[in-house]
């Protein structure tokens, strides 16, 4: 390969990567945004009182990791969060273009990371806000960390299912 062409694909990689972690980024930073300028920390909105029980929308502010867990620990998960989003800008590019579901959840993962590192970097602490029945508080950034780490998962286990298909085959071809 050259090293204009393998220069256009890490282009290529970085600018789909971006894009996407972006459009994520954007969307969590938009919906808390709203949360901030509409509900005082701690007051709680329900369009629908019937829905109360099992979802709602709660101001709250997050010092800790996704879902609240690692509260007090603000400096190191926003060193944490540098070097997660370094590692998968360098690493992406890596990936073939055909293992789409693996890129889709780095990105996520990524838009997810920038969307809450944002929040620490200006408020020193992250907004949550979805409220689902006993559920931890989470925003958009920590549902598209764990969308993309489901997606992860998944990806590896269909790819597992399909190399061991293809070894079986090849096998009964020998044979």
């Amino acid at each position: 390969m050259t090293e204009n062409k393998k220069t256009k694909n890490i282009i290529t990689s970085l600018l789909f990567l971006f894009l996407i972690a972006g459009i994520a980024a954007i969307l969590d930073q938009w919906t808390k945004g709203l949360v901030r300028e509409n509900l005082a920390t701690g007051e709680r909105w329900m369009p629908w009182e019937w829905l109360a029980t099992y979802a709602r929308i709660l101001h709250w502010q997050n010092e800790g990791a996704a879902f609240g867990f690692f509260q007090g620990w603000g400096s190191f998960i926003i060193i944490l969060s540098f070097v997660v989003i370094g590692m998968i800008i360098y690493y992406f590019p890596q990936i073939p273009k055909k293992d789409w579901g693996f890129r889709l959840a780095l990105s996520l993962q990524m838009g997810g990371a920038i969307g809450n590192l944002i929040d620490r970097l200006k408020f020193g602490e992250v907004t949550d806000f979805v409220s689902v029945g006993n559920f931890p508080l989470f925003n958009v950034a920590d549902s598209c960390i764990s969308v993309g780490a489901a997606l992860m998962i998944l990806t590896f286990a269909i790819q597992e299912i399909q190399e061991r298909k293809q070894k079986k085959e090849e096998s009964i071809k020998m044979e």
